[in-house]
């Protein structure tokens, strides 16, 4: 037994210094030859490596390449992919050689993981069933099959980076890691990106993933958890928290403010994490906005601070028209829906009129995550989904009743805020589940990281059901 042991310690020890020699030699190489593409292989490499040994190591690397590694790859349609996309099939791949290694495929219990298996299986009948149904009059290109693989991959993937993080993490020390991780490093390139010189420094550093609203979403829901809810927070952190909400305020309700997913998404986070923190407040709150929705003030206010008519002509009644267009398509067969991505050619063989304007040629895309869920997956499908999404409130919504204290409680109750702010956020555009011709691939960067942390709260559920969480 004791050579075994020597003989796994010698391996180890072999393999860290070919890790560093490689290292070593690679860094040589790239001095003489340098190129951004060999050096985001580098990375990989070692992150792998890294990895290997440690596996929850990458939930931390796909939340570093979600944020600051801008690099995409072409796939010869229109859609492109990149490195935080491509590391969840390759995460989840280890997680099933491991598993299968171990002769234990079982994954972890909790009511929302039903759900969202039958929703990827109901994406896959629609797909089969809108191909075998598809209408003979409406052209589609030779690959577009890859396209609705594509698509069907990103309900996939946005479920793959759930699990991992649920059957994972198995104890508060990786989740809170994993999170501190999150705010330090979004936060912080958060913060750089707008102030004013050192933004035009830090943009190209970072993804996409900073303009689109679930990372705002998700950075508002937990740094304000934190701070409203963990006491044992040092004065250092307490004070950075404060900066990544000011950050926060000052893109959404300012810089950002003609988006009005950014602002109401926020407002919708805020409002929960206050529901939470002071329930004493509750009824006055409610009594001050019905008195101000009586006197006729609260709407009207909400609607010009979004823009009023002007916004509504040039935003809002177009949004409306798109997805009329989109149900309108999708009633050829509610039930299991066009297939997904399949609305983009169906809604080509028609102009779509709005107002004065004519589009002959529209590539539609409904900017509403509803709409685009009913189309490509059906009345099933979307049923499916708001299944998933009642289970995993509910689950939020019964750990905070129990933890109301110290990082637990303040993940708890950020969590279920960006739960919120998600449900609030899909109305305006296709945040949570992104189409691929429109947000896609880029955008899922931003997205993917709220539903890892998402399935941080599968991982509170069995810690509590183990006794791991006091």
């Amino acid at each position: 037994m004791i050579g075994v042991l020597r003989r796994v310690s010698l391996t180890s020890r072999l393999l860290q210094w070919l890790i560093v020699l490689g290292a070593l030699a690679s860094a040589a190489y790239l001095g003489q030859q340098p190129s951004r593409r060999y050096l985001m292989l580098l990375v990989a490499l070692v992150g792998g490596a890294a990895v290997l040994r440690e596996r929850r190591l990458g939930l931390a690397v796909l939340i570093l390449a979600a944020l600051a590694l801008p690099l995409e790859f072409g796939t010869g349609t229109a859609v492109t992919l990149n490195t935080a996309t491509l590391l969840v099939p390759a995460l989840l791949a280890l997680w099933l050689l491991e598993a299968t290694l171990r002769r234990d495929l079982r994954i972890v219990r909790s009511r929302a993981n039903l759900p969202l298996l039958l929703f990827l299986l109901a994406g896959l009948l629609s797909l089969l069933v809108g191909n075998v149904l598809w209408d003979p009059s409406v052209p589609r290109s030779s690959n577009f099959i890859w396209v609705q693989l594509a698509q069907w991959a990103i309900f996939a993937f946005a479920a793959g980076a759930y699990w991992l993080m649920a059957n994972w993490v198995r104890d508060e020390v990786w989740l809170q890691r994993l999170t501190f991780l999150f705010l330090g490093l979004g936060g912080g390139l958060a913060i750089l990106r707008l102030l004013p010189g050192a933004g035009a420094l830090v943009s190209p550093l970072t993804t996409i993933a900073f303009i689109r609203a679930p990372f705002w979403v998700l950075l508002a829901a937990l740094a304000g958890g934190q701070l409203l809810f963990n006491q044992e927070l040092s004065p250092g952190w307490r004070l950075f928290l404060v900066a990544v909400i000011g950050a926060v305020l000052a893109y959404a309700f300012f810089l950002q403010r003609e988006s009005t997913s950014n602002w109401v998404a926020i407002a919708a986070v805020g409002g929960v994490l206050a529901w939470q923190r002071w329930p004493r407040a509750r009824r006055y709150v409610v009594a001050v906005m019905l008195i101000l929705s009586t006197l006729g003030i609260l709407f009207p206010s909400l609607y010009e601070f979004a823009g009023g008519d002007d916004e509504w002509q040039l935003s809002g009644g177009s949004r409306l028209a798109l997805i009329t267009r989109v149900v309108e398509l999708t009633m050829r067969n509610p039930i299991t829906g066009l297939g997904p991505a399949a609305y983009r050619p169906y809604g080509l063989v028609k102009p779509l009129t709005y107002g004065p304007t004519t589009w002959v040629n529209p590539l539609i895309s409904s900017h509403n995550n509803y709409a685009d869920i009913f189309s490509h997956t059906g009345l099933l499908g979307l049923g499916l989904f708001l299944w998933f999404m009642i289970e995993l409130g509910l689950l939020g919504w019964r750990i905070c009743a129990r933890l109301r204290h110290g990082f637990i409680g303040g993940y708890a109750a950020g969590i279920l805020a960006a739960w919120a702010g998600a449900l609030v956020v899909m109305m305006f555009a296709d945040w949570m589940l992104p189409f691929v011709y429109n947000i896609g691939f880029p955008g899922f960067q931003a997205s993917l990281l709220v539903w890892l942390f998402w399935g941080g709260l599968v991982a509170l559920e069995q810690s509590l059901r183990t006794g791991g969480v006091a």
